[in-house]
């Protein structure tokens, strides 16, 4: 039986990615060795799109007020690109301390996670 799902993101500067996402998700994490630090995801979905390309994986986080989450997490030094309407919500991306971006929006469309 499957019991959950573990994300991985390549960064430049592991460490600094790692202290951010600890404090920007505020949840349970683990050194599974040697200050190997894994951080608990809130809870999560998986969909599947069609591609006429190479297949590629890309993690985005869900909040209720994708403005106010943005302005919240710019005030406290974030960078935080403009939110753009997408139809199906409203999408931004998070940048992360090691040079990647982590896109976050406000859906409108039904979620499976905390179903």
């Amino acid at each position: 039986m499957i019991t959950g799902a573990h994300a991985i993101l390549y960064s430049a500067d592991a460490e600094a990615d790692r202290a951010f996402l600890k404090d920007l998700l505020g949840t349970r994490t683990v050194d599974a060795g040697g200050g190997w630090l894994i951080i608990g995801l809130p809870p999560a979905e998986v969909a599947v799109h069609p591609t006429d390309g190479e297949p590629e994986h890309e993690l985005y986080l869900i909040c209720d007020d994708v403005e106010a989450t943005a302005a919240d997490l710019r005030a406290r030094g974030v960078g935080v690109d403009p939110v753009t309407d997408q139809g199906w919500g409203l999408l931004t991306a998070i940048h992360l301390p090691g040079g990647g971006r982590l896109g976050m929006y406000e859906p409108r469309h039904p979620v499976a996670a905390g179903s």
